[in-house]
């Protein structure tokens, strides 16, 4: 298998211009290939770290944000998980399952960076993934940061998503329209460039990774003493108005894994293009602080 300064370059994804220093690549593990941004500084790099996006996202949730990373001197990958976007995307509902999603993560670690831990960022659903690669193999990572992401799920969470899928046979264009009222059934000339690359990457999804995405964030398991029984320095961050977990969650979360605790202003559910400026901020504090090879 390829690794990180091997991986083929591949087509980028949707419309948007790929920025300066980002390299589109693709990663092929056992389920097909997998597509990624890949950064690398020009001078020595702080240390390697893995992205995870959530649910219904991709790598170009981060397009804008990878750019920061490489300028503050870290190599970092940020992955379309299976079944995302122009990612390989399984045909069986099983192969979607958190145990397979978590699997995917740690294959990628072991490729960044010669087999050394990698840092891991999982943001939302990305976060319950990441948690549960690092619970399976803690070796595999340096650091994990849950990103706007909580210890658990709740009954009927994604009941609406789950229930037009199931009325329309998985039609995700039709997901979109009813969950973007205001750009639906509207030409692409007539979207602003975010929600045209939004409904381009629902049209490319696979139903099934949505649906199992959905379950997942509906489970009540609560995976928080697994995780600090890693050993793992963990740092639990999310916006100040973040509404995908109720924010007494998140912040229990913190106190449950033994995690720094960090909420970053101005910013909703995605603090990484919200208020970037701070996002890279925290993350370059706490992942130079868990850099070194005794930590």
């Amino acid at each position: 298998m390829s690794t990180l300064h091997e991986f083929p370059a591949v087509a980028p994804f949707g419309h948007l211009p790929t920025p300066e220093g980002v390299d589109v690549v693709g990663i092929d593990l056992p389920v097909g290939r997998l597509t990624a941004y890949r950064v690398v500084p020009d001078g020595r790099s702080k240390g390697t770290v893995l992205i995870v996006p959530g649910y219904t996202g991709s790598k170009e949730d981060w397009r804008t944000f990878m750019p920061l990373l490489r300028e503050a001197g870290w190599t970092a990958v940020a992955i379309s998980r299976r079944g995302q976007a122009d990612s390989a995307a399984p045909t069986s509902p099983s192969d979607h399952s958190l145990d397979e999603e978590a699997a995917d993560v740690v294959r990628v670690a072991a490729l960044l960076d010669e087999g050394a831990p990698v840092h891991l960022i999982g943001h939302s659903l990305g976060g319950v993934i990441a948690r549960a690669a690092a619970i399976a193999s803690p070796e595999s990572f340096r650091s994990v940061v849950q990103f706007c992401s909580g210890p658990d799920g709740w009954p009927y969470r994604k009941v609406t998503e789950l229930t037009i899928l199931d009325d329309t046979g998985g039609n995700l264009r039709q997901l979109f329209d009813a969950t973007n009222p205001l750009w639906a059934g509207r030409p692409d000339e007539d979207l602003p460039d975010d929600a045209r690359m939004v409904r381009d990457r629902f049209d490319a999804t696979s139903p099934l990774s949505v649906v199992a995405g959905g379950h997942i964030l509906e489970d009540h398991t609560d995976a928080s003493a697994e995780l600090r029984a890693t050993g793992l320095p963990v740092l639990v961050a999310h916006g100040e108005w973040d509404g995908a977990w109720p924010i007494p969650w998140q912040r229990q979360m913190a106190l449950d894994t033994g995690a720094r605790y960090e909420v970053i202003p101005t910013s909703y559910h995605g603090p990484h293009v919200e208020n970037p400026g701070a996002t890279i901020a925290l993350f370059d504090d706490f992942l130079s602080r868990h850099s070194s090879a005794d930590d």
